[in-house]
């Protein structure tokens, strides 16, 4: 258990200290994990900023992921996905997601363009795994835009869900991998929403807008 999503985040940052002073570029998953990566970003002497992804929601279910997409438009399908939905409702939920996306863009960083990871250490960082699909695209995105060195970051994940994501990041760090695992908020004391406009004030801040 932790806390909240502080206690994990300086958790987390004592775990990536091997990065410290090596300006690595921390990206949280929004929304939830922005204030984790702020101050993974304060502890580590690194650069903030958010990846945009997108889970695709099930018919009638949108808390059940069939995959995600990243700003790009790539997308991620899990293995259940087409047993859920034919292709012509996993195309415009991919629309709709990447509609999604642009909107959040032009909100979170209206005066500054996305930081390049070109060349950098990127650290991806969540508030916990479910089924990792949105992590997946993340790092998928990362690594087509020419990362040196990708890390995948959460205080928690379920084990299937964390070999699973492995793959596709260069270091995986995670504090907790039970096996009786239900839901991210369960292992938090505090859980709270975190909204747009905290996520909109915090990168204001720290990239000085």
């Amino acid at each position: 258990m932790f806390r909240n999503r502080a206690e994990a985040a300086r958790k987390l940052a004592a775990a990536l200290s091997a990065y410290m002073g090596r300006n690595p570029l921390v990206l949280a998953i929004p929304r939830g994990a922005v204030p984790m990566a702020r101050i993974l970003a304060d502890e580590l002497g690194g650069d903030l900023d958010v990846v945009l992804v997108r889970k695709l929601r099930a018919p009638g279910n949108p808390e059940f992921a069939l995959g995600s997409i990243d700003e790009s438009g790539w997308a991620y399908l899990a293995e259940h996905a087409r047993h859920y939905a034919g292709e012509d409702y996993l195309e415009k939920e991919k629309q709709a997601q990447l509609e999604t996306i642009r909107q959040r863009r032009a909100q979170y960083t209206p005066v500054h363009p996305p930081i390049d990871p070109k060349g950098r250490i990127v650290i991806v960082v969540d508030d916990g795994l479910a089924t990792g699909s949105t992590m997946i695209s993340a790092l998928h995105a990362l690594r087509a835009r020419g990362a040196e060195k990708v890390v995948c970051a959460v205080p928690v994940s379920p084990p299937d869900t964390l070999e699973k994501v492995r793959q596709y990041a260069d270091e995986t760090v995670c504090l907790l991998a039970p096996t009786n695992f239900y839901a991210v908020g369960q292992f938090y004391g505090d859980f709270p929403q975190v909204d747009d406009s905290e996520v909109i004030a915090i990168l204001a801040e720290k990239r000085g807008g």
